[in-house]
């Protein structure tokens, strides 16, 4: 499966992700379909976020106020590894549910990868989907 990202998401999301490599930043990922159009920053809320990952819950509720009020949808989200790898871990497994969210791995070094939450694939939940980037 393919999908798209805007070259501004991908590099907010990459600047993010440098700029702060101790520990994992996360987002959302907005859009329609598999067209991410918007990568909106959130804290991360986590006890121990140099390990683990949660999106500020403010965030999340207005993302999906405003898509209900014609905005973009919420196609899934976005997180770093500071330890680099950008394959989901056996703890974003645990985190994710097999309902096709749309989860982006960066990297501080600049490398990414998309992933399409599932039923089966890695950990039993992710398959790897090709991402091209529109110049938008």
């Amino acid at each position: 499966m393919t999908a798209t990202i805007s070259r501004a998401a991908l590099n907010s999301v990459l600047a993010r992700a440098a700029a702060r490599p101790q520990v994992e930043v996360c987002g959302l990922l907005l859009g329609e379909g598999t067209r991410i159009t918007e990568a909106r920053a959130a804290e991360n809320v986590a006890a121990v976020p140099e390990r683990r990952f949660e999106l500020d819950p403010a965030v999340l509720l207005a993302a999906y106020r405003e898509a209900r009020q014609g905005g973009g949808q919420v196609l899934g989200h976005y997180h770093s590894h500071p330890g680099g790898d950008v394959t989901p871990s056996a703890c974003d497994a645990e985190m994710a549910r097999p309902d096709g969210t749309l989860w982006l791995i960066c990297a501080p070094d600049g490398r990414f990868a998309l992933w399409r939450a599932e039923a089966d694939g890695l950990h039993g939940r992710f398959a790897p989907m090709t991402l091209h980037m529109s110049g938008e």
